[in-house]
């Protein structure tokens, strides 16, 4: 099979693509709320002639095309945040546009494109022919922006698939990704004795007791050291909030939200023993906890994790990266470069969890998610559509 077969296979279909990512940008989607979006692909799958369609549990939708005993799975969460300050937008973020090659709406760079090419990429590798002695899975997972890992986390421990290779067509601006660093959810707390307010000096103000905690953190984030290719971890406070009887009383509890990031080597007890071991907090006792996440999927199911997402990284030699530039080469017809993603993705558990080798290769820019400029150019669906299936054909052989 040759590369002009697929890239003029890509443009045929190109059309399709992004009417289909159009109808699924118009389907608000936010995490736990996925329902309709499902339906509509599982439609659009349907149309397209995959093999088999099923939704799991937790209302992952899954296409497969092929039979063979090697499972190659595909992986966009089809869930996205809310919309944000509405005011922000030049357009109706569910009423997609598309201007100058580029189509705007919410959810079209994270990571409906992902979902509009794998959807037409497994026509063509069918067609192709490429799916010989493989079972290509193309998997719509749910929750991702709530809890990252999660869908996978079920589809794993549950039995749905048990994949060699995953690839996550997060964004990534048409680049080769081979990991990102962890990051996990964290609450410190401090206690204090509320009192009347006009006279402060008969309780314990426990915001008074984070201020120096605050400070401290901000410390520690400046002394993290990074790593060659992950670089940096960091850790930010992205919410704060206290508790008191009145707005007339001193605050008895304080507490702040922190966002850890997890370079290579940084894992939960290391995070957590760095706060424990901050004076600050030894000094007031304060309490720290590594939050869970139980939220209700929209088939009804609670499946609970806690909130720590583990680093990963695949060794730039590893067949999976290797089959990724071949194809990403004979794609782009230059070479592709070979990075990570800021964010993390669903590869944390992929990957992080289970050890399963995992890259990325999205459409779209990263640096266009959760804003109000959401977009991915129209070329990049056609791009993904080739080097879905070319990564096929490459891992194929070199198995």
């Amino acid at each position: 099979m040759s590369y002009t077969e697929i890239n003029s296979k890509a443009a045929g279909y190109l059309h399709d693509c992004k009417e289909f990512l159009k109808d699924i940008i118009s389907i608000k989607s936010v995490s736990c709320q996925e329902k309709e979006v499902v339906e509509r692909i599982a439609e659009e799958m349907k149309k397209v002639g995959f093999d088999e369609v099923k939704i799991d549990g937790l209302g992952n939708i899954l296409g497969r095309v092929g039979t063979g005993p090697v499972q190659i799975a595909f992986d966009a969460h089809i869930d996205t945040v809310d919309v944000g300050d509405p005011e922000l937008w030049e357009i109706d973020p569910f009423k997609p546009v598309e201007k100058d090659g580029i189509i705007y709406g919410r959810g079209a760079s994270d990571q409906k494109a992902g979902m509009a090419g794998m959807v037409y990429a497994a026509k063509m590798i069918k067609e192709l022919g490429i799916d010989e002695g493989c079972s290509v899975w193309m998997v719509g997972s749910v929750m991702e922006e709530d809890c990252d890992g999660l869908c996978w986390q079920y589809i794993i421990k549950e039995k749905v698939l048990n994949p060699e290779v995953v690839v996550l067509t997060e964004p990534t601006n048409l680049n080769l990704y081979r990991g990102h660093r962890g990051r996990m959810e964290i609450e410190v707390e401090t206690k204090g004795i509320s009192c009347h307010g006009s006279d402060p000096t008969r309780g314990d103000n426990a915001v008074y007791k984070m201020a120096p905690i605050i400070n401290d953190i901000d410390k520690l984030n400046n002394r993290l050291k990074p790593t060659q290719f992950l670089g940096k971890g960091t850790v930010t406070i992205s919410h704060i909030r206290s508790t008191s009887p009145s707005l007339c009383a001193v605050a008895d509890s304080c507490t702040i939200h922190l966002d850890r990031r997890l370079t290579e080597g940084e894992n939960e007890e290391v995070a957590v023993s760095q706060l424990a071991e901050l004076d600050s907090v030894k000094n007031v006792n304060a309490r720290i906890r590594v939050l869970d996440y139980a939220e209700k999927a929209y088939t009804g199911l609670v499946y609970p994790t806690k909130k720590f997402y583990p680093t990963w990284n695949l060794a730039e030699d590893h067949k999976a990266v290797q089959a990724g530039v071949k194809a990403g080469d004979a794609v782009l017809g230059r070479k592709i470069v070979v990075d990570k993603w800021v964010f993390s993705t669903n590869g944390i558990a992929t990957a992080g969890m289970f050890n399963i080798p995992t890259i990325g290769f999205g459409p779209a820019n990263e640096i266009h998610a959760h804003s109000p400029k959401d977009q991915c150019p129209v070329e990049h669906l056609e791009k993904a559509m080739a080097f879905y299936t070319g990564f096929v054909m490459e891992y194929m052989k070199a198995r």
